[in-house]
């Protein structure tokens, strides 16, 4: 693929709609602003129509010059519209290959590939995406790339790929109806209503709707359940569809992850560039025996750590993870066996919980009397969470893997190989050193970051015996 390529006229249509979308708010506020009297109106078209104009060419223009080909190694892509820029991506620098369908690409019988290298490109983007091309050359630039990285004249062949796991549709009903969708379906609304504060004028909504607020109490009340009720069912479905078809195959060096029914994705994850395995449990699938599986991988851009911390299994009977994985990541010992910090360390856990939310309570008690003391009931509530975060922490290790285990709203698990860690450190502060407590946290590099676990309140010995263990290692490599 030695010719330069463009990619699919679709892009021009994604490219307007985008910009358009990104502009929406503006004409919005152009309208309020200029359609006052005969003159504000033609300019307010006026404007619009230069807008569009304006928008429809330079989205021709942007696709027209968008270029990319494979080349001497490398994944070559010249742009822009006005000032011609070239990146030149190596192939071995190549970490992972997103692929996807939105709606849009398939009707036209593309996808898009995203493309991740190691270290990521600095920002908030992949290192390159080619918005929609035929789904033969996303499967050539693929195989290209594996072969590439295998050998110093790169072949495309076919890598023989096995199953490693593929959802059942009673573990994709599992995960609709524990996920926590339901949360993002509700910050999108209000994201959007926050959007509008300057176009509605809410003060004097609510002012004529007070009265009728205060005489329906009881219909409100059943208006907000119906919300929640609607938010939850669109979360259920957004999930299913998310996670419909999503399996695990392993090629000779990577796992591949596909998923998705209206939109298709394909991942591919370096063996080799898996830095750590974190297992997480929310508190209805840890009472089920259920949990997820997610892997962080060297690579990905700065912020946006899709291309670093994936989801390997969205749903899984902790029991069966050792089974499923282990003939494949054999380097890790999926352990269930863990070291709990001290007795001495529960007070604080609790005392921890309670920072934010004594002083409400306080309030409460003081000027509301005995309407205050339901407030006690918060207060009984995150005594519990921080019996549980107690109960839950600990850690384990062996001579090449530290295993840490921790809760914040959810378990989590790590698990790190002794060769990954990139640092550890070690913390006291002057009421854990009275009670020779001491905290203890594990980095991994992962994208333009680092990532990793933090357990609080190990014994003090305990905390010197895994710094010990890892300070050997560092000599070694010194």
């Amino acid at each position: 693929m030695s010719e330069p390529k463009r990619l699919h006229p679709i892009v021009i249509v994604l490219t307007i709609g985008k910009r358009i979308k990104d502009l929406i708010f503006s004409f919005i506020a152009l309208f309020f602003i200029w359609n006052k009297g005969d003159g504000g109106k033609l300019l307010l078209f006026g404007a619009l129509a230069i807008a569009i104009i304006g928008i429809i060419l330079t989205s021709i223009l942007s696709w027209f010059r968008y270029t990319y080909r494979l080349e001497k190694n490398e994944l070559r892509i010249e742009y822009g519209v006005f000032v011609r820029k070239k990146r030149y991506i190596p192939l071995e620098r190549i970490q992972s290959l997103d692929i996807s369908e939105g709606l849009f690409q398939r009707l036209c019988g593309m996808v898009k590939v995203k493309i991740e290298t190691a270290g990521g490109s600095g920002n908030d983007e992949a290192e390159a995406v080619l918005s929609a091309i035929p789904k033969e050359e996303a499967r050539y630039i693929q195989e290209y790339v594996a072969g590439a990285k295998n050998s110093s004249e790169p072949n495309v062949y076919e890598d023989p790929s096995q199953i490693v796991y593929k959802i059942t549709p009673s573990q994709l009903l599992l995960l609709s109806l524990t996920s926590g969708g339901v949360g993002v379906v509700i910050s999108a609304v209000l994201a959007f209503l926050s959007q509008l504060d300057d176009f509605i004028p809410y003060e004097k909504v609510f002012r004529g709707i007070e009265q009728w607020v205060v005489s329906n109490l009881i219909l409100i009340a059943l208006l907000i359940f119906a919300g929640l009720i609607l938010a939850w069912i669109l979360a259920l479905f957004g999930t299913m569809l998310k996670y419909a078809n999503f399996h695990v195959t392993k090629t000779e060096h990577d796992l591949v992850i596909s998923q998705g029914l209206l939109e298709k994705r394909q991942m591919t994850i370096p063996i080799a560039r898996i830095q750590a395995i974190r297992i997480n449990e929310n508190i209805v699938r840890q009472w089920l025996g259920y949990g997820s599986v997610n892997v962080e991988s060297a690579g990905g851009s700065a912020s946006n750590k899709e291309g670093s911390k994936v989801l390997l299994l969205p749903l899984v009977k902790l029991k069966d993870i050792e089974h499923i994985l282990g003939p494949y990541l054999t380097e890790y010992q999926f352990t269930s066996s863990f070291t709990s910090v001290p007795k001495k360390a529960m007070n604080r856990y609790i005392f921890r919980s309670w920072y934010i939310v004594v002083p409400p309570v306080v309030v409460s008690i003081v000027f509301f009397k005995v309407w205050g003391l339901l407030s006690l009931i918060i207060l009984a509530l995150v005594t519990f969470w921080g019996g549980l975060k107690y109960k839950d922490a600990g850690w384990s290790l062996d001579d090449h893997q530290l295993s840490l285990r921790y809760r914040s709203m959810v378990r989590t698990t790590v698990f790190i190989r002794k060769n990954k860690i990139q640092s550890l450190e070690m913390r006291e502060s002057y009421f854990q050193r009275r009670k020779d407590l001491a905290t203890l946290e594990a980095f991994v590099k992962v994208g333009f970051g680092g990532a990793g676990g933090r357990v609080l309140d190990m014994d003090r010995m305990d905390v010197r015996k895994v710094y010990t263990w890892f300070s050997r290692e560092d000599e070694k490599r010194d």
